[in-house]
């Protein structure tokens, strides 16, 4: 497997009347083409911010996004309209996100109309493909999204972020408006729409019994942080950072004789506009040292593929 996209030290900061709210701070990883990278934290951290500036839907203030090698925030406006086909999102609201006035076909088929270069028959053709492969029933193509419900709204957006055929999506907790029932239904449809077009996802997401569910790497962030990353399966058997460890132990489990520690944070969230020196996570950690609250901690990688940025990691985890 390739990389299809390299992120090196990505910065997106704001001006706010206080000063610079640090959006995403210094945030690298990497992703292998087909690959899913699952970003989880709390609401506030970032993990949208990050999406958007991926895509450069948002100028990012430093750092590098290369995209098959090539630095999207340095490309033409031309260039940069022709990568936009390879580089999609879905969008977290299926109802917000799509124009009333719309019918499905001519959600669709916008992408299409924008781009050019399509017949009227090519463009029904694709968009009756679409449908097809996003489990839309041919009956809904004049229906308008007030006429659907959560699930096939959803539906439309995914076959909106696809008609062009992209290789790269980010998907911005594409299910988490949507009922439990039908949050299965559409991420078992994103898996099979990735197995058949060779798709590479961002899946952004608070839950992580999701995340596990369909990510290969997943990346915790905390105020514009990477804290800790690693494969799925490894970060559930060994959570490293304080605050992966608090995390996981909010996942429910289907066992009623089965208990888990709940690992209750306290302490007052760090603002991120002007950070001090420091780790973000000092103040609601059980564990802070004085060298946390006055250096912020590189990221290490302490076992293969798994990385962390603690100060104390060794330290709890007998590394």
């Amino acid at each position: 497997m390739s990389t299809i996209l390299e992120v090196k030290d990505l910065k997106k900061y704001f001006k706010v009347n206080a000063g610079l709210l640090h959006a995403v701070d210094g945030v690298s990883f990497k992703i292998e083409e087909g690959q899913t990278l699952g970003v989880v934290g709390e609401s506030g951290c970032g993990k949208s911010t990050l999406g958007r500036v991926v895509l450069h839907l948002l100028d990012n203030t430093g750092g590098q996004i290369l995209y098959h090698g090539e630095d999207v925030t340095t490309v033409s406006r031309e260039k940069l309209s022709a990568l936009r086909r390879e580089m999609q999102i879905i969008f977290q609201d299926p109802f917000s996100s799509l124009n009333p006035r719309m019918t499905v076909y001519q959600t669709i088929a916008e992408p299409m109309q924008i781009i050019g270069g399509y017949t009227r028959a090519q463009i029904e053709e694709r968009v009756s493909e679409m449908m097809d492969i996003v489990g839309l029933a041919a009956r809904f193509v004049n229906s308008y999204p007030h006429e659907l419900d959560g699930g096939r709204r959803q539906r439309i957006v995914i076959a909106r972020a696809l008609v062009l055929n992209p290789k790269f999506v980010v998907c911005d907790e594409p299910v988490s408006a949507l009922d439990v029932s039908i949050q299965a239904q559409v991420l078992n449809l994103m898996l099979d729409i990735q197995e058949r077009m060779g798709l590479t996802y961002i899946f952004i997401t608070h839950d992580l019994s999701v995340v596990k569910y369909i990510s290969n790497d997943i990346m915790v962030m905390y105020l514009g942080q990477m804290v800790e990353k690693a494969p799925a399966d490894e970060l559930f058997m060994h959570r490293y950072h304080p605050y992966t460890r608090a995390l996981i132990s909010a996942v429910p489990i289907p066992d009623i004789d089965h208990k888990r520690e709940r690992i209750q944070l306290k302490g007052e969230l760090t603002s991120p506009i002007n950070p001090k020196p420091g780790c973000r996570f000092a103040a609601r950690c059980i564990y802070a040292k004085p060298e946390c609250f006055e250096v912020n901690p590189e990221i290490e990688e302490i076992t293969p593929g798994h990385f962390v940025r603690c100060h104390c990691v060794r330290e709890l985890n007998n590394l």
